[in-house]
């Protein structure tokens, strides 16, 4: 693979510096239309295939929260980044085999689908000495090939994982079909919300349900609209993504 020029990455801050305003901007608009302040937005920049001298940069202007996609990555990047100025989670599929290489160094994973992948969190998670912050992925937009729990068995998996020790469940995450048009999205934003709600409504124990992960580079501010708090911006912050250069 090829690595990233001086310029290159020159540019690529630069661009970042004027993605960020802008994008804060926007979420700061779209929190107030929604009856809430920026502040209770969390924007959470997806860091995937971006060089940690970039992320770095960012982190120095304020991004606050990092989130990694895969493994392998997080683990190339980690010693590198500038980890006690921003809070660094897990937003991509996880493998129950690939949760040892988390532990210790995310503050939450936002992608728990099952119970097997808890059950291994929580083992983990107890050796560790952590108490692990979880968001449950839900397949809203009922995808064969997609992670996540069908909304149906939501309720029963939250009240096993929520009996886990290690673990405390934190809201909902979830990632409309990629093909679904403004009016679909909306549709799965809004069921989203009235899962997250529902939940919250019923106080389980060990759940705290105050994060609701949703929206991305194409419908973040459509998302906060819908009640999302958190948003997962990639390419809308760093540029498209080149995966032949590291």
């Amino acid at each position: 693979m090829e690595k990233w020029s001086s310029d290159e990455l020159a540019q690529r801050c630069r661009a970042l510096e004027e993605n960020m305003k802008r994008i804060q901007a926007e979420i700061a608009e779209a929190a107030i239309r929604s009856g809430r302040r920026p502040e209770d937005i969390t924007l959470l920049a997806a860091t995937k295939t971006v060089p940690f001298e970039v992320i770095n940069y960012g982190i120095e202007r304020g991004l606050d929260h990092i989130g990694e996609n895969r493994v392998q990555e997080l683990c190339d990047k980690y010693d590198a980044l500038e980890r006690e100025k921003t809070d660094v989670q897990f937003i991509g599929h996880l493998q129950t085999n690939k949760v040892k290489y988390l532990i210790g160094k995310v503050s939450m994973i936002q992608s728990v689908d099952s119970m097997k992948l808890a059950q291994e969190i929580s083992r983990l998670s107890i050796r560790g000495n952590q108490t692990m912050n979880i968001l449950i992925e839900v397949n809203i937009g009922r995808e064969e090939n997609k992670s996540g729990v069908l909304p149906e068995h939501l309720e029963t998996l939250i009240k096993e994982i929520s009996t886990l020790p290690a673990l405390r469940v934190r809201g909902l995450m979830a990632i409309p079909p990629a093909d679904a048009d403004s009016v679909a999205t909306q549709h799965y934003f809004s069921k989203m919300f009235e899962y997250f709600i529902d939940t919250k409504h019923k106080k389980l124990d060990n759940v705290s349900m105050d994060v609701l992960s949703m929206g991305m580079s194409a419908d973040y501010a459509q998302a906060i609209l819908a009640g999302a708090n958190m948003v997962r911006v990639g390419s809308a912050l760093f540029g498209a993504r080149n995966y032949n250069i590291r």
